[in-house]
């Protein structure tokens, strides 16, 4: 597995970065550590969870994925070090109203519970899962910057902001002379272009941002599991997920058909394979995140690891995606 600079930091992350949220959702505590395992052994360093992870599912209170990761390192004495563990905050951790957002407050009180669910002493990567437009961004930066003094946190992020937010966000903390957000988790992949390229792109170019892309593979769209001819599988989410639906379109069935062609004639790569390569071969792109429930899907995402697309290639998925 290629090993990669995580933008201006010195953190050296795999080429993959292994997703959690399905941790205690639609991966139980076994497969979880089997996924985990066997990602590991294949090279991939960069865990991405969060503390919210998956409390919109009955029975889950939320740090479930956390846990399951720290009780993955603990049972197969993973060495730290070799480890680049990332996490957010951010979420509503309990029915209280009040235990959200990005204050000071909420700020110091999450990080420690999401160490001790993580059981570490140190988080590589801690971001801010979305905006809070309640809380002055200063204050969410000078809380970030408390905990890097205090070495319980080495770099901060941010997932899910606009170009406005982050613009806004590097300016603060450029006029405190505090740390700034090193990474963006934006939503990307090749049926949902514009929101990032339209004006973060830039952004993360002239700021030599680290970009962690979440859905690369737009929630199973880009798998081949949806075609036009075929009846929605009855187990899939697509059969009550407007937005998988919304991906249903001539242009995108027509996307499907050209990712088909271009894995074939590269070797058998799979359609998810090729849109991981798209993804692993801009080099704007540091990070793509994973989410396999099973060792099957982890399998076939690996895959991607070894399929590199040409200029013209990308040239020409860009094209027939774009819009």
């Amino acid at each position: 597995m290629e090993i990669r600079k995580l933008g201006k930091t010195d953190l050296e992350v795999s080429a993959l970065c292994m997703g959690t949220m399905q941790f205690g959702w639609t991966a139980d505590e076994a497969t979880s550590f089997q996924v985990l395992s066997t990602s590991y052994d294949a090279g991939i360093n960069f865990l991405d969870t969060a503390d919210v992870y998956s409390r919109w599912v009955e029975g889950n209170p939320g740090g479930v994925s956390e846990q399951i990761i720290g009780k993955w390192i603990r049972k197969n004495a993973i060495p730290r070090d070799k480890l680049v563990i990332a996490t957010k905050v951010r979420g509503q951790m309990s029915d209280d109203p009040a235990d959200q957002g990005l204050s000071r407050r909420h700020i110091l009180k999450s990080v420690e519970q999401s160490l001790k669910r993580l059981g570490t002493d140190y988080i590589d990567l801690y971001q801010s899962h979305y905006p809070d437009d309640d809380t002055p961004i200063e204050e969410t930066l000078q809380a970030f910057s408390e905990l890097i003094d205090q070495g319980k946190v080495r770099y901060i992020g941010c997932s899910n902001y606009s170009a406005e937010k982050l613009v806004q966000s590097l300016l603060a903390a450029e006029q405190l002379g505090v740390p700034r957000y090193d990474t963006l988790q934006p939503h990307y992949n090749l049926v949902h272009r514009a929101e990032f390229e339209d004006q973060l792109a830039e952004i993360c170019q002239e700021y030599q941002i680290g970009v962690i892309p979440y859905s690369p593979l737009a929630a199973g769209f880009l798998t081949g599991k949806y075609r036009k001819e075929s009846p929605i599988p009855p187990d899939s989410r697509g059969r009550t997920n407007r937005r998988i639906q919304g991906y249903f379109t001539e242009k995108n069935w027509k996307l499907l058909d050209e990712m088909e062609r271009i894995g074939v004639e590269k070797g058998g790569y799979s359609i998810s394979q090729v849109a991981l390569a798209w993804q692993l071969s801009n080099p704007m792109i540091t990070s793509p995140i994973i989410g396999p429930k099973n060792i099957a899907q982890l399998e076939d995402n690996l895959g991607a690891a070894d399929l590199h697309l040409e200029l013209d290639e990308m040239a020409f998925l860009n094209e027939i995606s774009a819009g």
